[in-house]
């Protein structure tokens, strides 16, 4: 009767076959029973990850993967910080809300989304973001619309919609220099145009006050050297906008990584893909805005003089005037993420690349572009290839003699067919190479709902969010909540001044390479690019 229980009438087994089959069906209902009790009592619990960690046949074999410190509360009862915002255009607004600020009007826009879509949790994620401790004191932005906007979102420290009362008004400075000469600003947020990083954050440095840059760093190689400098001769705490310092599966792939789980590896592959005007730097142009609401000769300020345009207002990104491209938007992101997690510092040489072969609609910074750093220290080259015309999805790879990890907002291993470390365990098929071997998900349960094809490349990255203790969390306030607390200890956060320097040379010497046409090295010894 059990045998026909197990595997149906006439089959013929023997007593210890039997006795085997009826153990192996009890050890697999329990170990279903505790995978479900395992997740329900946390969601990042995996049955491969617990078979590599235990101390089975796995162990030592593989690694162990610890959890990176779920977030944890500021020191809401020390110093409030006053801040100064410069620039309030898209990342501004995204910076703004980072900080815990949204106007009234998106308030509203994200609760009837939540209402609309269950799935949509940004309203909530807005609304339960914890509060840094800070005020906004002072607005800097030479559009009119932006200005005012910003003061609203500033006054609105309840998170409350359109009809409640405001708080007290911010006051707008009309020129940035009048905002870092205020007695009641401690530090600011700069959310500018590339070309005017550099000086703005001079001068915010000389004035004493402490600065959150958007990357990237500088738009020239000049630029990069004076920055330094006056970071660290004002000692203030600086932070560049990587926020993807603050994604839990880059601290995983650190941990891969320093257990040589891939082996010896020779090649990173890192990509960039889009293909929506917006995510093309198109962005659109407002009707209400003019002459008459925009300082244009401030926006200009050390960029070549050029005849008004809305265009060259609002899309600035399209001209190397302003912009630097693809190399200081988007690979950037890129770069830091495996700098972050391999400590790949400054390449030795660079060569680049691509064109305007899509957008022809009269801007001069490239929409392809293919990058290749090397860095014969460390016997490995660092391959970055973008299209601005194509959402075809291929990720960041570190690619090793034994493993390749694909990292994103997630992370998964694949263990490679021509692996000498795991050749054993290939041949008795313990490991089948068209399968993960390994793979996070931190805390998700659900699909994440996202509102554009340029959000689910951010996404993607973990460059909106990320998850701590199962919980989802906006890295840009993870990383401006690092910034603010270093202010307050007197420390220094996870994309300093140091690290904002190596990304800033890595990304001109690919910038140059393009624009020369030539091979690009830096001199280590003399710290130039040649």
């Amino acid at each position: 009767m059990i045998k026909d229980l197990i595997s149906g009438p006439g089959s013929s087994y023997s007593k210890w076959q039997l006795f085997l089959l009826v153990t192996l069906r009890v050890v697999i209902g329990w170990h279903f029973l505790y995978e479900g009790l395992a997740k329900l009592a946390n969601p990042d619990w995996s049955s491969v990850g617990f078979l590599l960690d235990s101390k089975g046949m796995f162990s030592g074999f593989f690694f162990s993967l610890t959890t990176n410190p779920d977030v944890k509360p500021s020191d809401l009862d020390g110093k409030t910080i006053r801040l100064g915002l410069i620039g309030f255009g898209i990342r501004g607004n995204h910076l703004a809300k980072a900080a815990g600020f949204l106007h009234p009007n998106h308030v509203i826009d994200l609760e009837q989304a939540a209402k609309q879509n269950s799935v949509d949790k940004r309203y909530q994620d807005f609304i339960e973001q914890e509060n840094p401790n800070i005020i906004l004191n002072g607005i800097c932005d030479i559009f009119d619309v932006y200005a005012e906007k910003a003061r609203e979102t500033a006054a609105n420290i309840k998170k409350i919609g359109n009809g409640e009362k405001l708080g007290e008004l911010p006051r707008r400075y009309r020129n940035y220099r009048e905002l870092l000469d205020a007695d009641d600003i401690d530090a600011v947020i700069i959310a500018t145009p590339d070309h005017w990083h550099a000086k703005m954050t001079i001068d915010a440095a000389n004035a004493g006050k402490h600065v959150y840059c958007e990357k990237p760093l500088t738009k020239t190689v000049k630029e990069t050297f004076e920055v330094v400098e006056a970071v660290k001769n004002n000692n203030i705490v600086f932070q560049l906008g990587h926020q993807g310092r603050q994604t839990e599966s880059y601290f995983k792939a650190q941990e891969v990584i320093r257990k040589n789980v891939l082996g010896k590896i020779t090649l990173i592959e890192v990509t960039t893909n889009r293909n929506d005007p917006n995510g093309a730097w198109q962005y659109p142009i407002r009707p209400d805005a003019g002459q008459d609401t925009i300082d244009w000769e401030q926006f200009i300020g050390p960029a070549p003089w050029h005849e008004f345009s809305l265009e060259r207002f609002f899309r600035w990104r399209c001209w190397w005037d302003y912009s630097t491209g693809l190399s200081g938007d988007l690979l950037t992101h890129e770069y830091d993420a495996m700098n972050q997690i391999l400590g790949l510092g400054i390449p030795h040489s660079a060569v680049s690349s691509g064109g305007i072969y899509y957008y022809k609609d009269g801007r001069n910074v490239p929409d392809v572009l293919h990058t290749v750093y090397e860095y014969p220290d460390r016997d490995l080259s660092l391959v970055y290839s973008a299209t601005l015309a194509s959402n075809r999805s291929r990720g960041m790879v570190i690619m090793g003699h034994d493993a390749a990890m694909e990292v994103s907002n997630t992370l998964t291993i694949m263990v490679d067919t021509g692996s000498t470390r795991y050749k054993d365990k290939l041949e008795s098929k313990i490991f089948d190479p068209s399968l993960p071997v390994y793979s996070y998900t931190p805390g998700r349960k659900n699909v994440d709902a996202v509102t554009s094809a340029t959000e689910q490349y951010f996404a993607g990255r973990g460059l909106l969010y990320t998850y701590k203790g199962g919980k989802r969390v906006d890295t840009t306030h993870l990383h401006i909540r690092e910034w603010l607390e270093c202010i307050r200890k007197g420390c220094q956060p996870s994309c300093n001044i140091e690290q904002a320097f190596e990304e800033a040379i890595t990304a001109h010497m690919g910038t140059i390479a393009y624009r020369e046409n030539r091979k690009v090295l830096w001199d280590t010894d003399k710290k130039r690019i040649i």
